[in-house]
């Protein structure tokens, strides 16, 4: 906007406005407000002459009458010091103004100039980066190693003499513990992206509000009600395992233990929650119990109806599995789909046998075969393995989670297309009413999704007035 504005510095000044303002002599035709802050304008031209003002930002001794408004952004100028874009109180955003930080803090010391922050992009708003925490007294040595050879990387890259190539290590950590993976409406990954006041949202592991992402915009919505004064909560990472499980993530990736209402119950729930996730299943067809280790390490014993399952048909099953599953990822790396199904049919099979019907791992073989039969247009064989998905995400996720909403709008998707217009009807519903809070309504992808629950609801009505008329 500066540069715009320091367009007009060439005409005629009719009035100073105080000690930071002139009014200048514009063309008749023009829209643009005369009043400019001494920033905006070059070297005085023409008279000043004391005219009574007429506009409602001065007082009757010519004083600036306007505060600071709202806070757009943060930088950096040539000298090193901090600027602040304000929005002046009473004028049009477009009106706002690049001014020197300590100034304002020494004109305005109680309007808080942080609390006004409106941010509008990271590299407008280094400074709340500065502040970004970056765990460096936590990492170990080897990635501390990492961070100091990217940052010389980067230094050799840019030939920039002030640079300091610690600052870049450190901004290296404050990505890797701050970063968000930003996703399409559908969650697939596109690129990080750092996001210094959504960064400030603590994580947790059952989150009150979820993170979205429309187009290159963050966006933070609840999920359930959250109480005024309660603290706002997101995941940082996939909620979908055990309490070790996230907790091992969230500590090589985050630098820090969850302890949420979710990672801090009971022992013998903790324990629980393993077996059935990652765990064993009975041998017993009949029995849906989990199994622990026996004290002799001897085995695994259903805690439902005693039965043993010894080490070694375990430790058979499992070697299987790796032998097939790693034959199946050579299959899929050389996009060989109809081999792909096949390999990971035969690893379901086994995983069947050897894990609880919750397991995590049989859970992620079925969503690589959805993903493999739709590959391969074969649409009956991907609704069986989007159903059998879904059920598990029932168990794993709350009933507001955007994975859940987005697999209920698969599987509706592919009953539409085998004709199972009832069916489909029912699972856009189930995937809207989720998605319509996670996403919102107004994007794109949400508009598809209610054009097509809109048909389905059109045709299931069609269909049953025509069986009505028979």
């Amino acid at each position: 906007m500066r540069s715009f504005l320091l367009n007009f510095s060439g005409y005629k000044i009719l009035e100073r406005i105080g000690s930071i303002a002139y009014k200048l002599e514009l063309p008749n035709d023009t829209s643009i407000h005369p009043i400019f802050h001494v920033s905006q304008l070059k070297k005085l031209v023409g008279e000043h002459t004391n005219i009574q003002p007429t506009i409602q930002y001065v007082n009757e001794n010519y004083e600036w009458k306007a505060k600071p408004e709202e806070v757009l952004g943060y930088q950096k100028n040539k000298a090193g010091s901090w600027e602040v874009l304000l929005c002046w109180e009473g004028l049009p955003r477009h009106e706002a103004t690049w001014e020197i930080y300590e100034d304002m803090q020494w004109l305005y010391p109680d309007l808080h100039l942080e609390d006004k922050v409106i941010p509008m992009a990271a590299t407008d708003n280094y400074k709340l980066v500065e502040e970004l925490i970056d765990h460096m007294s936590g990492i170990d040595e080897k990635q501390l190693v990492l961070y100091a050879q990217m940052g010389t990387l980067v230094n050799l890259i840019l030939q920039w003499p002030e640079m300091n190539v610690k600052e870049i290590a450190v901004n290296f950590s404050k990505l890797a513990c701050n970063a968000h993976t930003i996703c399409d409406s559908e969650l697939r990954p596109l690129g990080t992206g750092l996001y210094p006041v959504i960064s400030i949202i603590n994580h947790s592991c059952l989150p009150n509000a979820v993170l979205v992402f429309e187009g290159r915009s963050a966006v933070v919505r609840a999920v359930q009600h959250i109480p005024p004064g309660a603290e706002v909560s997101i995941s940082y990472i996939e909620t979908a395992g055990s309490t070790m499980t996230r907790q091992k993530t969230l500590k090589e990736n985050y630098l820090f233990t969850c302890t949420c209402s979710r990672c801090v119950k009971a022992q013998e729930d903790e324990i629980k929650e393993s077996a059935i996730l990652e765990g064993y299943r009975c041998t017993n067809d009949q029995c849906a119990g989990f199994l622990l280790r026996n004290s002799d390490d001897t085995g695994f014993t259903c805690q439902q109806c005693g039965l043993v399952r010894s080490k070694e048909d375990i430790k058979n099953i499992a070697s299987q599995i790796k032998s097939i599953s790693d034959e199946a990822s050579t299959s899929m790396s050389s996009q060989n789909y109809a081999e792909a199904l096949f390999m990971h049919e035969k690893v379901e099979k086994l995983q069947k046998i050897l894990c609880h019907p919750y397991s995590i791992s049989l859970m992620q073989t079925r969503e690589k075969l959805l993903k493999i039969s739709m590959e391969l247009e074969n649409w009956t064989k991907a609704l069986t393995y989007c159903k059998l998905t879904i059920s598990v995400y029932q168990k794993l996720y709350p009933g507001i989670h955007p994975l859940l909403g987005l697999q209920f709008y698969t599987c509706g998707k592919l009953e539409w297309l085998l004709g199972h217009t009832e069916d489909s009807l029912k699972s856009y519903t189930k995937a809207f009413d989720i998605l319509r809070i996670t996403h919102g309504t107004n994007s794109s992808f949400m508009k598809e999704l209610l054009q097509k629950l809109e048909e389905a609801r059109a045709e299931a009505s069609y269909k049953r007035s025509s069986i009505d008329d028979e």
